[in-house]
């Protein structure tokens, strides 16, 4: 067992459009918080895992290319990999609970299981959720 802690509370992204950081990451799942400031920019791509989004605070509009759903504190989505997807229309604060299954990137050629237990996006990565 083990508490995560911090997972699903705001992080401002600084100069930065938006801001993701892993919290947990074992073989088959990983969790992490998406979190894109009011008027904030998604610039996510599609992943190659499944994902679940819980939205813990803020508000906005999920769009895919099946339609969109307005979300808010309590929302819950699933979103398939490789679904075009991404948060538009954010008028408060996003902050979201990203989980991946299996773990985010662990199905890209060359992955493997490993990988950090917890930390931040290496520069240069594209932003997940």
């Amino acid at each position: 067992m083990r508490l995560i802690e911090g997972a699903g509370e705001f992080t401002s992204p600084g100069s930065a459009p938006n801001h993701y950081v892993e919290q947990l990451r074992v073989a088959d799942l990983s969790v992490g918080t998406y979190s894109i400031p009011a008027s904030g920019l998604d610039d996510q791509t599609p992943h190659s895992e499944d994902e679940v989004y819980v939205v813990r605070s803020g508000r906005g509009r999920l769009v895919t290319d099946q339609g969109s759903v307005a979300v808010e504190p309590g929302s819950v989505v699933y979103v398939p990999a490789g679904q075009v997807h991404r948060f538009t229309d954010i008028e408060e604060d996003l902050a979201i609970l990203v989980l991946f299954a299996p773990a985010y990137k662990s199905r890209q050629p060359g992955a493997g299981a490993g990988g950090p237990q917890a930390g931040g996006r290496r520069a240069g990565e594209p932003q997940p959720g």
